[in-house]
């Protein structure tokens, strides 16, 4: 998946186990756990804020983008012609 989850890093730098982040921020170890381990699907605004808060960080902090090189490859070229 391109967007990657530093959560990790950021609990490294601010020395905050997952299970004392998870409890500030108001949500499940197992939701957090989910998020960090980049399987979520979608994070709300507001759970987003409050990880912010807590870790007294910016989003970017905790969300990057990196291009998925292997999606890149397996696409066809743009105006190639499909077959089917």
């Amino acid at each position: 998946m391109p967007i990657v989850v530093d959560i990790d890093v950021m609990l490294a730098r601010r020395k905050m186990a997952v299970g004392t982040l998870a409890e500030r921020v108001g949500i499940t170890p197992a939701n957090l756990a989910v998020l960090k381990n980049g399987r979520a699907k979608a994070v709300r605004f507001t759970t987003l804020e409050a990880l912010c808060e807590v870790l007294e960080c910016q989003p970017g902090d905790l969300l990057r983008w990196e291009p998925a090189e292997a999606e890149q490859s397996a696409r066809p070229a743009e105006g190639a012609a499909r077959t089917g």
